[in-house]
C-alpha cells in the first residue's frame, strides 16, 4: 500500500540520509553523548562494518527513510556473545507513527534467529528534570517494548555544558539453557529466513 511503512536493510548506499537522520541529534540533543557529527565516509565504514554480523535495518515510506536501528557488539569478549547492545534513530518529526516499534520487533526477531538471548540498551538520561536536549522519552520507549532497568551512572556524561546519566536497561529475548551456547550466526547466514515483509 502506498503510505506503508517498509522494513529493509540498510546499505551503504543509504549513509547520506541515515547521516541527516543523526546528525540532527548530535548537534541539538544529548542522546548520544558524540559532539562531532562523522563525517560520510566514517559513518559509511561504521554502517560496514557492523553489517558484517548484525542486522542493520530502515524504516522507510514511500522512499523516504523514517529511522533506522541496529545491533552491535555488547562487551567485546567471546563469552558476550550470546548479548549485543541495540540503537535507534528516527526522523525527529515521525516519532510515535509506529516505525520505531515496527523497527525494534524486527531487531528483536533477527536476533533470535542469530542466536542471541540477552538485549542492552545504553540511554542518556537526565540527571533531574528533563531539558531541551534530553528527555525520558528514549527510556520510556524501551520499558513500552518490555526493556527494564538494571543500572544507572550518575553524571557520567557531559553536553552542552550540563550533567547527564547514563542507564542500561535489559531485555531477555531467549532462554538461558544449558552450560554454553552454539556460536552466533551472522546475518549473512539468515538472510534467506528473514522476511522483511512481515514487519
Amino acid at each position: 500500500m502506498a503510505n506503508e511503512i517498509r522494513i529493509r536493510q540498510a546499505t551503504v548506499a543509504d549513509t547520506a540520509e541515515l547521516l541527516k537522520i543523526y546528525d540532527h541529534y548530535v548537534k541539538n540533543t544529548a542522546i548520544t553523548f558524540e559532539y562531532d557529527t562523522p563525517s560520510l565516509e566514517e559513518f559509511s565504514g561504521r554502517i560496514s562494518s557492523i553489517s558484517k554480523k548484525y542486522p542493520y535495518i530502515l524504516a522507510e515510506r514511500n522512499g523516504e527513510i523514517l529511522g533506522y536501528s541496529y545491533i552491535r557488539s555488547f562487551g567485546g569478549r567471546m563469552a558476550y556473545d550470546c548479548s549485543a547492545e541495540t540503537t535507534i534513530y528516527l526522523k525527529p518529526e515521525i516519532r510515535r507513527n509506529g516505525a520505531g516499534r515496527r523497527l525494534y520487533e524486527a531487531i528483536e526477531d533477527i536476533a533470535k534467529k542469530q542466536g542471541i538471548l540477552n538485549l542492552y540498551a545504553c540511554i542518556g538520561y537526565p540527571n533531574g528534570e528533563d531539558d531541551e536536549y534530553l528527555t525520558r522519552n528514549s527510556a520510556e520507549f524501551h520499558e513500552h517494548m518490555g526493556y527494564h532497568l538494571v543500572g544507572t551512572f550518575t553524571k557520567c556524561g557531559n553536553k552542552f555544558g550540563r550533567w547527564y546519566d547514563m542507564i542500561w536497561m535489559e531485555k531477555m529475548i531467549g532462554a538461558h539453557d544449558g552450560s554454553s551456547i552454539p556460536p552466533i550466526r551472522s546475518v549473512d547466514q539468515i538472510i534467506s529466513e528473514i522476511d522483511f515483509e512481515k514487519y
